[in-house]
């Protein structure tokens, strides 16, 4: 693929999953947060609806602002990753999100939840998972959201990773710190929010170094934008790239974020994210840009 593609529908938080059988399959937020639409395609332009899937009544823990979904093949069952407004609010807090898992025998659905709880509670709100494994081992990576987490003067959302237990039924020690906010870039809507974040992770291994793709600032507004950072280790530390962003508003085209990386057809590396533009209005639509990674391990979004 050499040009960047529009798909034809909302998809917010956009996420690809390959299959062996040469089919790709996109989950996402819907705008109402009522469920996850599953899309499948086997050109990256054509995309059949499957099903929506989970949501209000239908998630075991989740009440709602179902958002994020990730869905990955682990153990010949497939597993999908995200986070929802828990019931569980006993302080009454505006913002009492974490995240859980579903499983389904395929990749379309229907997806049932593992527990009738979250994966883990943190003690805070938690978003956008992520998940990454290798050697046996997985590695839960998620956002601290902004809500009452003030740094000085500002509110702001961290980005964290931690072990999780072969079964997904909790985690394996501590989580840790990897991304805060702190290149100037991810601080351009600060003055509109109040906030400033780092959210929507996204691991790949290469050359034997991880790539963490993330978004800064307001998903809202027309500044959201895509870094990365790099590590030796899936929990770090890393180290954030001094070309950021990779990924900002360009053209027509505003609003770009929630990134994920994955091979296309032809074997080459991708980028899917959601964006805006005039004709799509306050609708989140997804976009598949070819993507790089030089020799000296930059990574690199193509127009």
């Amino acid at each position: 693929m050499t040009h960047t593609i529009q798909l034809p529908f909302p998809a917010a938080d956009p996420f690809i999953l390959p299959t062996a059988q040469g089919r790709y399959y996109l989950y996402c937020t819907s705008e109402d947060g009522n469920g996850f639409p599953i899309r499948v395609s086997s050109d990256l332009q054509h995309w059949d609806l499957c099903a929506t899937v989970l949501g209000p009544g239908k998630s075991r823990w989740g009440k709602d602002r179902f958002w994020a979904p990730e869905c990955y093949a682990f153990h010949g069952r497939y597993y999908l990753f995200y986070s929802a407004d828990w019931k569980v609010n006993p302080t009454g807090a505006r913002e009492n999100f974490r995240i859980g898992v579903a499983v389904s025998d395929s990749p379309a659905g229907p997806f049932t939840d593992l527990a009738d709880r979250p994966v883990f509670d943190p003690g805070y709100p938690i978003i956008d998972a992520n998940v990454y494994t290798e050697n046996g081992r997985f590695f839960l990576y998620y956002s601290r959201c902004c809500y009452e987490h003030r740094v000085r003067d500002l509110e702001e959302s961290w980005i964290y990773g931690v072990e999780l237990r072969p079964d997904f039924s909790g985690v394996i020690g501590e989580p840790v710190l990897l991304l805060r906010p702190e290149q100037p870039w991810e601080g351009r809507s600060a003055p509109q929010t109040g906030r400033r974040w780092n959210e929507g992770s996204f691991l790949l291994r290469h050359n034997g170094r991880y790539i963490m793709t993330y978004s800064a600032n307001y998903f809202g507004g027309p500044d959201y934008a895509v870094g990365y950072a790099t590590a030796r280790h899936p929990l770090g530390p890393y180290t954030k790239a001094a070309e950021n962003p990779i990924l900002q508003r360009s053209g027509p085209i505003t609003g770009t974020g929630h990134s994920c990386l994955f091979r296309g057809p032809d074997g080459s590396l991708m980028i899917c994210y959601h964006g805006r533009t005039a004709a799509t209005g306050e609708d989140r639509i997804a976009f598949l840009s070819p993507a790089r990674i030089t020799e000296d391990g930059r990574l690199y979004v193509l127009s």
